[in-house]
């Protein structure tokens, strides 16, 4: 939530340099320039909920069913339900939303839970302002350095989205046999707290699959893109050799 394929330019970068090949694409209603999305609100994104962009990585996944897929926060929950439908070889959960109503508590997870979720709000999109995602996505940054990134990749977005995550829409069965995952936390994160990313990676309960997790330090909710973000890619990427199989027509 919040952000879209801009965010991810990096990485791109450092996944291609390593030999794989990489799919990158926005959700409904998240293409093109995050300014311009912002100053011009694209119709319908109030009425976007989770299964619409479930069905669209899906698809995805399912034509290259070699897949390693990446998420963030929500993203993390869609590749957990991908990988949960014997989609994609591996998973890598970063900061995600957990699935099955599982919580945390913690203050800032359900402050911006109910901030984002407000029933009273209906159908009108939440706006994401320098002040919030400075406060909520790029804490560990200083303002100047948030500032920039939210110019940058931070996009207005759907409350049904969130409201979907809480409700039957984040049903995984976590004691089927799945491919591996990784689950990433970040010590400061003020959304999605390392617990809950802890607690979601221990509740796969098949011992015959891998389920990980890895904390890194002084990191917010925006771990993909503060400073220091190569270190957790490096991370990814040396799990991915380590764990995981993949055939030469992925790379």
């Amino acid at each position: 939530m919040f952000q879209n394929d801009k965010s991810w330019e990096n990485w791109v970068i450092f996944f291609e340099r390593v030999g794989y090949n990489c799919i990158v694409q926005s959700w409904p209603f998240h293409e093109g320039e995050p300014s311009e999305l912002r100053r011009n609100i694209p119709d319908g994104l109030g009425t976007l909920g989770l299964q619409t962009v479930i069905k669209k990585f899906g698809d995805i996944t399912a034509k290259n069913p070699d897949a390693i897929l990446i998420g963030h926060s929500v993203g993390g929950l869609i590749v957990q339900t991908l990988i949960n439908k014997g989609l994609g070889v591996a998973g890598i959960c970063i900061d995600s939303v957990a699935p099955n109503k599982m919580l945390a508590f913690d203050w800032g997870f359900f402050r911006n839970s109910m901030s984002i979720a407000n029933p009273l709000k209906g159908d009108e999109p939440y706006l994401m302002t320098a002040e919030g995602f400075h406060k909520n996505f790029a804490n560990a940054m200083s303002m100047e350095e948030s500032n920039r990134e939210y110019e940058k990749t931070a996009t207005h977005d759907s409350r049904n989205i969130l409201r979907d995550c809480m409700m039957e829409d984040r049903h995984v069965d976590l004691a089927t046999p799945h491919s591996p995952l990784l689950f990433i936390g970040g010590e400061i994160d003020e959304i999605i707290p390392p617990e809950l990313n802890e607690k979601n990676s221990k509740a796969y309960t098949d011992k015959g699959s891998i389920s990980a997790y890895k904390e890194f330090p002084n990191r917010g909710h925006y771990i993909c893109g503060q400073p220091g973000w190569e270190e957790v890619a490096e991370y990814i990427s040396e799990w991915i050799d380590e764990k995981v199989t993949v055939s030469s027509d992925s790379l």
